[in-house]
Parts: structure tokens; C-alpha cells; sequence
């Protein structure tokens, strides 16, 4: 099996987690890509947005010995902080991770190869094989890194496992139907805003291209081509609107779109915010610190069956 390939960008992982069964069908392990073209601002993994190394912290975790403040180099790090870590003056050098006796202080992305990957989720094969599972690739944005998720996607083909990624959808067409296409069971593609000046406000980007992608991919699914399935995340205020959803909805019938996904909301994320030094803008809502209200659920629920769409 082919290794780093010479020009393949390799991306870092942030974890693979086994034993997931909300990313998929079956039992499945989850490949968690470290990047991402969006910066939405209620990213429930913070921590993929960013392409590089990060450190994290977990005040909750610290014992309070003081041993990492003591031989930073760059004195970075102080209880001052409401974040503990100066990231502007850390050179990410991780003396403070090493010798941390708590795991408090952590590295955000690890290198991992291909070879590397397949053998740790290869040895949950028989679950994926019962539970009608499988691996799925996810972030962050996996299609950041279309080579590179290529050849690992081939590399669980030929082991017999099931795949799938979870997708933004901003990315080449063309590369991602030369390159990732092929090794596809299954996609999950996400359709957050219509309105494309929201998308950019709330997203950091224009939601033209994904969009378009989505009409052609989910039309491909359709003619007997790997399946698409949309999903729809509900943010307070954002997404979650009556106009958002009515809008969401009439997209999906255009499309002649008969199933789709809504993604109920919850806070945890400004917890990982935290971690990594962010203050979230929430717009001070306190709807954005509770858990989704099962009414909004049921109301955008209603919406969708309306409009035709099995939920």
C-alpha cells in the first residue's frame, strides 16, 4: 500500500474513534480530519478548524502543581490567563504536554499514515461486518485532503469495509468525483444555510459551490451512483428559523430529494472553545447555551414532512 506519497498533503488526525453510532449506519469507526474550509460559528468541533498543531487545556483536569508554568520557555503560560495559555507568545515547542502529570494540557492533531489508520480500525472489522457498519471519514472537511483521504479510502475498500464521508460539500467537484467518488459507500452532506449572505456571515464563506456540488452529486446518487443523504444542523436563531428551514426544505423538493436529516443542537462546543483559547460570539443568546428545545425539533420536523421529505 502506498505510504506518503511524494506531494500527498498529509493531514493531522485528531482522533479515530471506535464504537460510533452516529456518524453512519452499523457500528463504525470515525477518522477525524484536522481543517476545514468554513468557520462556522457554532463549529461543534472547534478544534478540526484549524489545519495545524494546536494545544489544548482542561482546567477541569489540572492538578494545580505549576510544573509546566515553571520551564515554559516563553513564559505562556499563567493562572492570570482566562485561558491559561498566551498562544501568541507559545511556540508550540509541547515541553508543557510532555511533562504534564495531569493530561491536562494535550496535542491537538497527531501524523498519522494511511497503514497506520487502517490497522486500528481494521480490527473492529467484525463489528462493521454485524452492524452493517463501517468506517466513516470525517472533521473537520476530509476533501481538504483529497489525496490523501483517495488512498485511504481504496485501502478500506480492498480490506472489505464499508465507507462513507461527512462532508461540508465546498470542494473541487471534479477532483472529488476523480478522487474520492470511486471508494464511496455513502455520503453525508450537510446543507446548513440557503441564504447566501447568511451562509457567509454565519459560515465565513459563500455557499454557491456547495450548493451546486449537492445538485450534482445527490443527481448522480439518484441514477444509480453512491447515495447522498442531506442533513441539516439546528442552531438557535441561525439555522433553526421557520424561513431557514422552509428554505432548506425547498432545495431538498427541488432536488426531488425524498429523505433527509435534521442535527438537533447542542452547547457543548463552546466547552471546547475554551480548550483551545476561543471565546465564542454566541450574540449573547441564551438559547445558544441550552440544549435544543424538542418543540423547535418538532416544529422543523413538521416543516420538512410538509414539504414531502422523510426525516
Amino acid at each position: 500500500m502506498p505510504q506518503e506519497n511524494a506531494g500527498m498533503k498529509a493531514p493531522l488526525i485528531l482522533e479515530v474513534k471506535g464504537n460510533a453510532l452516529d456518524d453512519g449506519p452499523g457500528i463504525r469507526s470515525v477518522v477525524f480530519f484536522k481543517g476545514c474550509p468554513l468557520s462556522c460559528t457554532w463549529c461543534h468541533n472547534p478544534e478540526s478548524k484549524r489545519i495545524g498543531l494546536e494545544i489544548g487545556f482542561e482546567a477541569k483536569t489540572c492538578a494545580g502543581c505549576d510544573t509546566c508554568i515553571n520551564l515554559c520557555p516563553e513564559q505562556a503560560l499563567s493562572r492570570d490567563n482566562p485561558f491559561f495559555i498566551n498562544r501568541a507568545r507559545c511556540t508550540l515547542c509541547f515541553e508543557c504536554v510532555d511533562a504534564c502529570p495531569s493530561g491536562a494540557l494535550t496535542r491537538i492533531g497527531i501524523p498519522m499514515t494511511i497503514d497506520e489508520i487502517v490497522a486500528r480500525v481494521i480490527r473492529d472489522k467484525p463489528f462493521y461486518d454485524t452492524s452493517g457498519g463501517g468506517v466513516t471519514l470525517s472533521g473537520g472537511e476530509p476533501t481538504m485532503f483529497m489525496a490523501f483521504a483517495g488512498e485511504l479510502l481504496k485501502a478500506l475498500k480492498a480490506a472489505g469495509i464499508h465507507t462513507m464521508v461527512e462532508t461540508c460539500g465546498l470542494f473541487d467537484l471534479d477532483r472529488f468525483n476523480e478522487i474520492l467518488y470511486p471508494w464511496l459507500d455513502l455520503i453525508y452532506y450537510d446543507i446548513k444555510l440557503i441564504d447566501k449572505n447568511a451562509h457567509t456571515r454565519y459560515c465565513g464563506t459563500s455557499n454557491e459551490k456547495i450548493l451546486e456540488n449537492f445538485k450534482s452529486l445527490y443527481r448522480r446518487g439518484r441514477n444509480g451512483g453512491t447515495p447522498v443523504l442531506p442533513r441539516t444542523p439546528l442552531i438557535p436563531g441561525i439555522t433553526d428559523t421557520p424561513e431557514n428551514i422552509r428554505a432548506v426544505a425547498e432545495f431538498l423538493t427541488a432536488c426531488e430529494v425524498s429523505e433527509a436529516r435534521l442535527l438537533p443542537y447542542h452547547p457543548l462546543w463552546q466547552e471546547k472553545n475554551h480548550k483551545i483559547g476561543i471565546s465564542p460570539d454566541t450574540g449573547n443568546s441564551k438559547e445558544m447555551d441550552q440544549w435544543l428545545d424538542n418543540q423547535v425539533l418538532a416544529e422543523c420536523r413538521t416543516i420538512f414532512e410538509a414539504a414531502g421529505l422523510s426525516v
